[in-house]
């Protein structure tokens, strides 16, 4: 009795492959049937049958799904390429990225700046660009992956603990960053230094009050981890312009 179940579950099971074969790779498989109905017969059903059409059938099966997969590859295009890129490389992907959009936003700035008289300088431009490649690229991987083990959920409450976090220590601390670096390479001295980040320090700050909140808020509440320092950037375009032009004030006399 046993066997007999055996072989009817193995009848039936041959011939739902048979069926699904002729219906996904029509060939001739007229001689595979009478095979299927020897081995129905046989007390030993599970013996493989051997042929290469069957065979040749499922190779073509796997070629067409390897074709189906890379076709949805292709589709994806630059963002597939990016988001990989993220994975594997992070902190350079992150680094070029706060790169070209620090460079944009320094382009806009000296084009709308009051005196801006046609010409490009060139050498602020490089500034911002490293600036971005170097630290800023770097600094908002390590913060973003930090927030998200010391407060890995993404509630209501959570998400304005790590906002709070972000204008209290992060927004400080790279900005003074960002101001000494760039009138240290301006050729400004210490006291110089110290004397722009009292003169240009609390009014950025202030001003950041009014735009950030709520474009951290969303980033830390919405937007997966991989990904925060991309948006981070991208809402910063408009930010970076006035803090560009905050760098290129004139320097603060110390006499």
């Amino acid at each position: 009795m046993n066997r007999k179940c055996k072989s009817i579950q193995a009848l039936i099971t041959n011939r739902f492959l048979l069926r699904f074969s002729e219906k996904q790779f029509p060939v001739d498989v007229s001689h595979v049937t009478e095979q299927w109905k020897y081995y129905s017969r046989s007390p030993f059903p599970l013996r493989k049958i051997r042929n290469p059409k069957i065979s040749s059938s499922l190779n073509l099966s796997s070629l067409s799904h390897s074709y189906s997969s890379n076709s949805i590859s292709t589709k994806i295009g630059v963002l597939g390429w990016y988001l990989a890129k993220l994975q594997s490389h992070p902190l350079i992907t992150k680094g070029v990225t706060s790169s070209l959009i620090y460079v944009a936003a320094d382009l806009t700035s000296q084009m709308i700046a009051s005196e801006y008289s046609g010409s490009i300088d060139s050498k602020r431009t490089l500034r911002m660009a490293a600036y971005g490649m170097l630290i800023l690229g770097p600094t908002q991987h390590f913060w973003f992956n930090s927030m998200s083990k010391v407060l890995p959920q993404r509630d209501m409450l959570t998400s304005l603990k790590k906002l709070f976090m972000g204008q209290a220590i992060f927004g400080p601390c790279i900005t003074s960053v960002f101001f000494s670096y760039n009138a240290a390479l301006q050729g400004e001295n210490g006291a110089q230094i110290v004397a722009r980040l009292k003169r240009d320090l609390l009014p950025t700050l202030v001003n950041g009050l009014l735009y950030w909140p709520i474009w951290d808020f969303v980033t830390y509440k919405y937007i997966p981890v991989h990904l925060q320092p991309l948006v981070n950037s991208s809402c910063s375009y408009v930010w970076t312009i006035y803090l560009t032009y905050m760098a290129s004030l004139t320097k603060v006399s110390t006499n």
